[in-house]
């Protein structure tokens, strides 16, 4: 099987292919991720009519619709009447491929790395809408909770080829997607008795029980922690420069997304230094 990671062998040339994959998937998965984004809350249809200026409708020809290079093409204007395109539609699609390319790296080209490429639309896709609309659809948590149980069990049968580990893992999935929801629906109700406003929605408690369901309960807190500690530190940034106003709703489902991305590639290493600062002993 092709792979590829920091200590591989393999010499450069012959990682390539696997590169070259992971950025061409990447990069076509985010111009979709650009298509749901836009469309799945205002409850439109996401394949059809096909991508098109917003402002005349024309629809975009093959070489407009190259990921990243088609908005360089057209130098970020519709051809046609020369509305300006927004710089984010490159900017997903070029991080969705580098994000596609960081877990090929970690983990090779693998069946997992296929399931963490799914999990990765999901939470870009998720990270953005909520961004832009304060809400998590669940026409997204959902199917994405279930699929997440369904790689969970389908990883642990592979790394083993025993039915006791598939079980273990489909186990393990719902342990953490209920440890998901009473933890952030926790925060919602302490945090709405102590600030007497609601403190987070009912979409990160689904959220995070998505995440439980593919990553598990140590992930999932890890994820947890980080997600409040960008928060903070991002969310108190913003306060500083003026971004945003004391007291102004602020979507904690980006943060949820990017600590769950940093869970998902380096969270065995965190919590394997956590374990040891205050054990000694290695994981």
């Amino acid at each position: 099987m092709l792979q590829f990671a920091l200590t591989s062998a393999l010499a450069p040339w012959e990682q390539l292919p696997a590169i070259a994959l992971s950025l061409v998937m990447g990069s076509s998965v985010g111009s979709f991720l650009n298509v749901v984004v836009y469309r799945l809350p205002a409850g439109l249809s996401l394949l059809h009519p096909p991508s098109r200026c917003p402002k005349c409708l024309h629809g975009l020809g093959p070489t407009e619709n190259v990921p990243v290079f088609g908005w360089l093409w057209l130098r970020g204007k519709c051809r046609h009447c020369r509305t300006k395109i927004s710089p984010r539609y490159p900017l997903v699609e070029a991080a969705t491929a580098l994000l596609f390319l960081l877990v090929a790296w970690q983990f090779g080209l693998t069946l997992q790395t296929l399931a963490y490429w799914f999990l990765v639309a999901l939470l870009v896709a998720l990270a953005l809408i909520d961004r832009d609309t304060l809400t998590l659809p669940n026409r997204l948590t959902e199917p994405g909770l279930v699929v997440g149980l369904v790689a969970q069990t389908g990883l642990g049968y592979l790394a083993s080829g025993e039915i006791i580990e598939a079980g273990a893992g489909l186990l393990g999935g719902l342990l953490a997607m209920a440890l998901g929801i009473w933890l952030f629906q926790g925060i919602s109700f302490f945090g709405a008795i102590t600030f007497r406003k609601p403190a987070m929605g009912a979409g990160d408690a689904k959220l995070a029980a998505m995440i439980g369901a593919w990553l598990g309960w140590k992930l999932l807190l890890i994820t947890s922690f980080l997600a409040c500690a960008y928060g903070a530190f991002i969310g108190g940034g913003a306060i500083a420069v003026g971004l945003l106003k004391r007291g102004e709703p602020m979507p904690f489902g980006p943060f949820l997304a990017l600590g769950a991305l940093t869970a998902m590639l380096w969270g065995n290493e965190l919590w394997g230094a956590y374990w040891m600062f205050f054990t000694g002993n290695v994981v």
